[in-house]
């Protein structure tokens, strides 16, 4: 004879939450502002909320949104060698094989370093706002914060920053390098994205999407 499993209710499993990365199971209990709860299986931090993070993350975003769209356009580096001088944007550099048969290799690179991750801002504003405003949750917010999220591994701009950094000692023994304002700008972004991912809690966004009430 089978043996019947009790279901459980939908109380039950919002008092849960799991480890996404081990998925051990514990019973929820929000830490104070500044405290974390961490996976005492695999030290990963589930719950990290911090007291005015969401406006430190809509700020972070806006000056991530503004740099992005800089540093596609205004140049990034200007090299001279024997008197031919010539400046290259981020776009250029992403682009360069655009029109040979390395096409779709170009848009990857130009999606990775500077489409997904100013995706991913704008996704970020479109459900944090409402919810830092103590607005209802915008339309297809859980959606847009799973894309999000989603395209966290994809966004690669700390990546190309360490190509440029590999790139420059070697190009630097060949021609003279300058730093156009793109330089400095992607620079400071790369630092941002970091602080922004950092300033996140996951579970604090999931928790005022889905329970309002208890965030």
């Amino acid at each position: 004879m089978n043996a019947r499993v009790p279901a459980i209710s939908d109380k039950a499993l919002a008092d849960l939450i799991v480890c996404p990365q081990c998925d051990a199971v514990y019973h929820l209990r929000k830490p104070a502002n500044g405290e974390r709860a961490v996976c005492a299986r695999c030290h990963k931090v589930l719950i990290a909320p911090r007291r005015n993070a969401g406006l430190h993350i809509i700020a972070v975003a806006f000056a991530v949104l503004f740099l992005i769209i800089g540093a596609a356009y205004f140049p990034f580096l200007t090299i001279d060698a024997a008197g031919n001088k010539n400046a290259v944007s981020i776009l250029d550099a992403a682009l360069a094989f655009a029109g040979g048969p390395l096409v779709l290799l170009a848009l990857a690179t130009a999606a990775l370093i500077i489409l997904v991750p100013l995706l991913r801002t704008i996704l970020t504003l479109y459900v944090l706002i409402p919810v830092v405003l103590d607005r209802p949750a915008a339309r297809h917010a859980v959606r847009a914060f799973r894309i999000s999220e989603a395209l966290r591994p994809w966004s690669m701009a700390e990546i190309f920053a360490i190509g440029c950094a590999v790139a420059l000692v070697k190009v630097s023994d060949l021609a003279h390098v300058g730093f156009g304002p793109a330089f400095w700008m992607f620079g400071i972004l790369v630092v941002l994205v970091v602080a922004q991912d950092s300033f996140m809690c996951k579970w604090s966004v999931w928790n005022s999407l889905e329970h309002p009430k208890r965030s």
